[in-house]
């Protein structure tokens, strides 16, 4: 799933020129691209979809949206570990299903083989 998650804006830099923000979203700090929103300041909230600050947002809405999202466990499945998370699906080994459903290699286990 992929979801537009409120964030606060921490601070604010242009990268290469394009206008770039540290983004808190309850506690997980991702960077964010302000280029939809110019006029987003420091301190204020937005709607962010896949690291694109989408629309400026009241403070008490973005409080209880990302309430309800921890609550739902949304925030934990948006920006969780993705190894972390395939371990708890069922695949018992931290492994990944690669192509076919065969498994791929976990992190750090030296396998080289390639999937088929």
């Amino acid at each position: 799933m992929c979801l537009a998650v409120p964030g606060k804006v921490l601070d604010i830099e242009e990268r290469d020129g394009t206008r770039m923000a540290t983004v808190d979203f309850g506690g997980v700090v991702k960077e964010v691209c302000l280029e939809y929103v110019p006029d987003l300041q420091v301190g204020e909230y937005a709607i962010v979809h896949v690291g694109f600050a989408l629309q400026r947002l009241d403070e008490e809405s973005a409080r209880q949206t990302l309430a309800l999202f921890e609550e739902l466990g949304l925030l934990q499945e948006e920006f969780g570990d993705p190894w972390e998370a395939a371990a708890a699906s069922g695949t018992g080994d931290g492994a990944v299903a690669g192509a076919g459903g065969a498994p791929a290699a976990a992190p750090g286990d030296g396998a080289t083989e390639a999937i088929r």
